[in-house]
């Protein structure tokens, strides 16, 4: 298969695509190395596989419509997994434009050039962000999701309504991944768990928003992509359930709830480090709670995320300590 991943020097764009080349594929990636954050470690992750044979990288920029025809006018893709993005709920009240721009016009781009080079699959990530705060919980698919409390909820579900207007008029499969807080080696410094790592070990407080008591569905990175990985492998077909288009939408979490207080004491058992905690209110933009529901996706690909958070911490230390302080 040849697949062409954008934001592949990202979190999880890069895990995918070392995924994709383990097993055999061909991966083009592509990645404009915003600088949102480190630019370094975006190229770290980059280099350990960018001198393998099946991969080729292209650096461009997804909102250049130039670019992307170029792209997909050279190249003739089985799939595309689509996780280039401007990430970040907090940073979207201050920056809206940004998202508008990334993820409203990006993704129109690809989505385009998807459908005029027939793609066979267009796999894309969401975000839990789109169930906003009135959800119940565990938040399933067949909620409604049209009361964003973030210009980034917002985006992501354009994302998801664009998709299913190209599966309706031009019969391109589209799925969406609607991914819970993923964590792990090679994470995002602007996540809380990069976050607090940097101020522990450097000894100064972590800021803790509503006394600890916020809970997350916390999802490792080999369980994310593991998840991607199975839907890219299965393009939905067209049938009554989504209105005739091939098109789905799927939670991908691990379908638990962590309490933030227990997720910062499993991540200084795995630090060694005791944490001063900075007592902040409840941030705009943020839910109090978050769990996945799994059972679509389980019934879809036959696999629901296991890993714990104190063996996912665990794992992520090890990597943060060698990144951070190499021999």
């Amino acid at each position: 298969m040849n697949t062409l991943v954008t934001g592949a020097a990202g979190f999880i764009g890069a895990a995918f695509c070392a995924r994709l080349l383990a097993r055999g594929g061909r991966v083009t990636g592509v990645d404009n190395f915003s600088d949102y954050y480190d630019v370094d470690l975006k190229r770290a992750r980059l280099a350990q596989f960018q001198e393998h044979e099946n991969f080729t990288f292209r650096q461009a920029d997804i909102t250049d419509r130039g670019a992307m025809e170029k792209l997909f006018g050279g190249k003739r893709f089985d799939a595309v997994a689509h996780f280039a993005a401007q990430a970040g709920v907090r940073y979207s009240l201050e920056n809206p434009a940004a998202y508008v721009d990334t993820n409203i016009a990006g993704f129109g781009n690809i989505i385009e050039n998807c459908r005029r080079a027939g793609v066979g699959h267009l796999l894309f990530a969401s975000s839990s962000s789109v169930y906003g705060g009135g959800a119940k919980l565990p938040f399933s698919e067949s909620e409604p999701v049209d009361r964003p409390l973030s210009p980034y909820a917002a985006s992501k579900r354009a994302n998801e309504l664009m998709a299913h207007c190209y599966a309706h008029l031009y019969r391109l499969p589209c799925t969406g991944l609607r991914f819970f807080t993923v964590y792990g080696p090679w994470g995002r410094p602007d996540m809380a768990f990069f976050k607090f790592a940097d101020l522990m070990l450097r000894g100064e407080p972590i800021p803790v928003y509503r006394r600890g008591e916020l809970t997350r569905d916390f999802t490792y990175i080999d369980d994310a992509v593991e998840g991607a990985l199975r839907a890219l492998d299965a393009p939905p077909a067209a049938d009554d359930a989504s209105g005739g288009a091939p098109c789905r939408v799927y939670n991908l979490g691990n379908g638990r709830e962590v309490r933030l207080r227990d997720y910062i004491r499993a991540l200084e058992n795995a630090l060694g480090v005791k944490a001063s905690w900075k007592m902040l209110p409840m941030q705009p933009g943020d839910v109090a709670a978050t769990r996945a529901d799994m059972r679509a996706f389980r019934a879809a690909f036959g696999f629901t995320p296991e890993t714990s958070v104190e063996e996912g911490l665990a794992k992520f230390a090890e990597w943060y300590r060698a990144y951070r302080q190499p021999q």
